[in-house]
């Protein structure tokens, strides 16, 4: 009997050594896996804000409206002739 009882013990001392390394070692694995996937994640978005257009710029006001605008700060004498005929070339693109 003391034979069978020192073989039994053995078996479960060499089980459960084998059954704690194999949990650390998977542990251990998945903890790489993770940080992979992290730094392609991390990877991935900069990638995308890369690639992201900029955002749009405000619409300017309407052509018309502005060069309304402008022809009254002329009238009222807020803008010279120089100053209101280079504004109105800039508005008009020319």
């Amino acid at each position: 009997m003391p034979g069978l009882l020192r073989g039994v013990a053995r078996t479960a001392v060499v089980a459960g050594t084998a059954t704690a390394v194999s949990n650390r070692v998977s542990r251990r694995q998945a903890g790489r896996w993770a940080d992979q996937e992290q730094a392609q994640w991390e990877q991935q978005q900069q990638q995308l804000a890369a690639q992201a257009p900029p955002p749009a710029a405000a619409q300017p006001e309407d052509s018309m409206a502005q060069l309304k605008q402008l022809g009254d700060l002329h009238d009222s004498g807020v803008l010279t002739d120089e100053e209101f005929t280079a504004a109105k070339a800039k508005i008009l693109g020319a």
